[in-house]
């Protein structure tokens, strides 16, 4: 049996952020500083680092899309070579926490449909499938997936 990896998560920390999804393979084309500053601008946001051993190896981005109602769980990754180490369901946790603290009732997430890891991560923490966003091309269709915070009554 091997001893838990320490991950420390760090919020603000936007530029290794961005230094990291540079890294993520799934990424064809990762946003530059621009667009996550846009993004982020007008909206309550959460932007979260998981640092192992004081590198950046991980993270997950969020905004609010709809006032106090709904959490966008944007942009995330996790460098290869620390994937299926607990560092995406750390990160997941702490969003989650975090939107719950903030009164949100719902988190969203849009993936594509080829991202089947992704999928499966999401289903496995309870998020339902909300739309399908049809694409011609294989695989890029869009998939909107959503987490109820509350308990619907």
């Amino acid at each position: 049996m091997t001893a838990e990896m320490h991950i420390e998560i760090k919020r603000n920390q936007l530029d290794d952020a961005i230094r990291i999804s540079k890294h993520i393979l799934e990424f064809t084309d990762p946003y530059g500083k621009e667009e996550y500053l846009k993004r982020l601008a007008a909206n309550q946001h959460l932007i979260l680092v998981a640092y192992h051993d004081g590198i950046p190896v991980g993270f997950k981005i969020g905004y609010e899309i709809s006032k106090g109602d709904c959490f966008y769980s944007w942009m995330g990754g996790i460098l290869h070579s620390h994937r299926r180490k607990g560092i995406a369901e750390k990160l997941a946790d702490y969003q989650e926490q975090w939107a719950t603290k903030k009164k949100y009732k719902k988190i969203r997430i849009k993936t594509r449909e080829r991202h089947k890891a992704m999928i499966a991560f999401c289903l496995n923490r309870n998020f339902l499938t909300v739309n399908r966003i049809w694409h011609e091309k294989a695989g890029e269709s869009r998939i909107i997936m959503e987490k109820y915070l509350t308990k619907i009554i």
